[in-house]
């Protein structure tokens, strides 16, 4: 009995550390209501929550979240809010570096991390109205529907 709940749990701990290997950020931050959806499935965002290729962040009314990506890049979502994360690459050793998202609605405070400061042209948001290229180190920007 106690070798089968050992491996049990060995088993849950395996396939936390594989989730985490495909984690490309982590909510840092959330106030109210906020959400994670990944390949369809939706969970609540809490302080720790992975985010991954492809996740879909979403905030409610009076809600706001805040995100660090493993290149140091700090976002942080208010209210009402939809961004997505549609390709993700840091791998600076071998030069593979970019970041584009899509932030459909509510709004953005992006703060550079090393991919932008490696690459700047490597970093894109693209919005209902056009493309953000990043170049500095900090924007904000607001999408009404």
């Amino acid at each position: 009995m106690m070798r089968s709940v050992l491996m049990v749990l060995a088993l849950i701990g395996a396939s936390l550390c594989w989730g985490d290997e495909n984690a490309i950020g982590y909510v840092k931050n959330v106030t109210g209501e906020a959400s994670v959806t990944t390949k369809g499935v939706r969970q609540k965002a809490d302080v720790g929550t992975p985010v991954l290729l492809g996740s879909v962040l979403r905030t409610g009314a009076h809600s706001s979240m805040g995100v660090t990506f493993k290149d140091e890049t700090v976002m942080s979502f208010g209210a009402d809010t939809e961004f997505a994360v549609d390709d993700y690459l840091y791998a600076p050793a071998q030069g593979k570096l970019k970041l584009a998202s899509k932030l459909t609605r509510g709004s953005l405070n992006y703060v550079s991390g090393v991919i932008a400061k490696l690459q700047p042209e490597a970093v894109t948001v693209t919005t209902p109205t056009g493309t953000i290229g990043v170049r500095g180190t900090q924007f904000l920007v607001k999408v009404e529907e």
